[in-house]
């Protein structure tokens, strides 16, 4: 390797090391590598701008404010009680929720889907008097599996789109063949049966609950016209230039005006929930990605997995998937998965892999994988911080027993549904 790939190497592993000690400042810790590689030269500063993909940041704020809008408007959290009204028993309430929230996620920022269904998990708990630690858990460890469903669901999922230039409909069918959406729901129904069996012996019944109403139709109606013009727009010859950041971008401004003008719902709120943090950290992420790319230092990479593997497809597969099952475990997974697309793809040229099916492996086993510790996703740390502050403080390996089985069985049927389609 040269020196400034050295360099440039040395600075990332800090960031990620820093990242992950110090993950409430992730955000100024990312941008601080980026100011280090402009001081050092690695990084001009006339390419920021060029390496910052501005279609996904546009797709990625329209859509967490069109979430916040329908957040406000408590459709999600009124259907929500509808379900646990109509649950026959404990067991079914907790895999109706978990369900629920991983099609809430498919659309909705993780953290976002969370905080929209854990108040109603935490009612019916204390109604029944039982624990709410098996809902939360089940309600964490959905939502992280079901936002690499879609491109909206998760910001890698933005980070895959925008390498490969996949639009919406492609994470449904893509080149004849069903999508990433697909395996996530073959994973979720199979991780629904783990939760299952291993809450099987909570058979208390549900007594009915009536509270939540719903604040305005309006959010409800813009996301279902998100989700239609991002599937109209993915037609469009330009969908990953700049038309989605436009589809998305544009409707969150209309619902803002609307807000403004309706007393139900406060424009101040909206814009300040908005997760702006993610949204400069996934800035800074694509700028220290673009140092790798400018440094040529992904393909060095590529070419020692690569030497490591032997060329042989089968293990590259499984180190892939099983390595970013264990890193995501631990880490955050944006700066892990923006850093690996680009090795990904070095490594499927060098070797004449099938690009789609490593980068699908790779996506499922990082995005399921933080489901196996309590620090391995944003939503994770916000489900146990919730139970502690309700009472219901969850220790490290207790929810390694419901989050290691879960994530095995998710990430096995997930990785081998990608396998039999795109091998």
């Amino acid at each position: 390797m040269t020196t400034h790939q050295l360099v440039c190497i040395s600075i990332f592993l800090l960031v990620y090391l820093l990242i992950m000690l110090f993950h409430r400042y992730k955000s100024i810790v990312a941008w601080a590598g980026v100011v280090v590689l402009i001081v050092s030269g690695i990084l001009p500063l006339s390419r920021i701008a060029f390496h910052i993909n501005w279609n996904i940041l546009g797709i990625f704020w329209g859509s967490l404010v069109v979430a916040e809008l329908f957040i406000y408007s408590k459709i999600p959290a009124y259907i929500a009680e509808a379900i646990i009204n109509r649950s026959r028993n404990l067991v079914w309430a907790i895999l109706w929720l978990s369900a629920f929230s991983g099609i809430i996620s498919a659309f909705v920022e993780n953290i976002a889907t969370v905080l929209i269904v854990a108040p109603i998990a935490f009612e019916v708990s204390r109604k029944l008097k039982v624990s709410p630690v098996p809902f939360i858990l089940g309600i964490c460890l959905s939502s992280n599996l079901q936002g690499t469903a879609t491109l909206v669901g998760d910001p890698p999922s933005m980070i895959l789109a925008g390498a490969t230039r996949m639009t919406f409909n492609d994470f449904f069918v893509f080149h004849g063949r069903p999508g990433l959406f697909f395996a996530v729901e073959v994973a979720a129904i199979v991780s629904l049966v783990v939760l299952y069996l291993l809450n099987r012996s909570q058979k208390a019944k549900i007594t009915a609950r009536r509270g939540e109403k719903i604040v305005s139709l309006v959010p409800g109606f813009l996301l279902i016209a998100l989700i239609g013009g991002l599937a109209i727009g993915s037609f469009m010859p330009h969908f990953m230039d700049y038309v989605g950041a436009v589809i998305c971008c544009t409707l969150a401004l209309i619902g803002i005006i609307w807000s403004f003008f309706t007393p139900k719902i406060k424009t101040f709120h909206v814009i300040r929930d908005t997760d702006w943090e993610t949204f400069c950290f996934l800035a800074a992420i694509f700028a220290l990605i673009g140092s790798l790319t400018e440094t040529h230092t992904t393909t060095v990479l590529a070419k020692t997995i690569g030497s490591l593997t032997s060329g042989n497809l089968v293990v590259t597969y499984l180190v892939l998937v099983g390595f970013s099952v264990m890193i995501s475990a631990f880490v955050d997974n944006v700066p892990y998965f923006a850093a690996i697309v680009g090795v990904v793809t070095m490594l499927a040229q060098e070797h004449g892999y099938p690009l789609h099916l490593l980068l699908f492996g790779t996506i499922i086993g990082t995005t399921i994988g933080g489901n196996i510790t309590p620090i391995g996703a944003s939503a994770n740390i916000v489900g146990v911080g919730m139970l502690k502050k309700n009472g219901f403080p969850v220790t490290f390996f207790e929810f390694i027993k419901t989050g290691l089985p879960f994530t095995a069985a998710a990430v096995l049927a997930g990785a081998l549904f990608v396998w039999i389609f795109w091998a």
